[in-house]
């Protein structure tokens, strides 16, 4: 079955079996590796993705549902790793393996690109959303908050 739509602002067919996830075809078919697999089941958040601007996790995610949308995947956020948000987890060194990493860019960068300027209180309830099997909440809080309180993501 193929499946037509934007992904990182350029048009992209894959040809998957019909029950094909989003992840898999990402992972699989277009080699953007980024995008982590984990927990399989949509409740650790290291596979988000954006579609059409809005955080999803793609593990359960119908690749057939993407049809004429815009995906965006970590590879696509920025062209040099160079996204506020990404700099600042540089800066704070708020990854530590890393495996959520992109769940954790991905998901915070939808929040701000809808309220630039979040409270602490709205960081933490939004980004409940991604585990971090490290513990680098802290860090990813700091990081956050760095980047809340420039008010400038993109």
């Amino acid at each position: 079955m193929k499946t037509s739509f934007m992904l990182n602002g350029t048009q992209t067919t894959v040809d998957a079996p019909e029950d094909a996830t989003l992840l898999w075809a990402i992972r699989e078919r277009l080699k953007l590796t980024g995008t982590k697999y984990s927990c399989g089941i949509g409740v650790c958040g290291a596979c988000i993705v954006h579609i059409d601007g809005v955080s999803v996790m793609s593990c359960g995610f119908p690749l057939a549902a993407v049809e004429g949308r815009a995906v965006t995947t970590i590879e696509g956020l920025s062209q040099n790793n160079d996204h506020p948000i990404q700099k600042a987890f540089q800066e704070t060194q708020a990854p530590q393996c890393g495996y959520c990493f992109s769940g954790q860019v991905m998901h915070a960068a939808a929040l701000m690109n809808d309220n630039p300027r979040p409270s602490e209180a709205e960081i933490v309830e939004h980004m409940d959303a991604v585990l971090c099997r490290c513990g680098a909440y802290p860090d990813i809080l700091s990081a956050l908050k760095k980047v809340a309180k420039g008010g400038q993501v993109s």
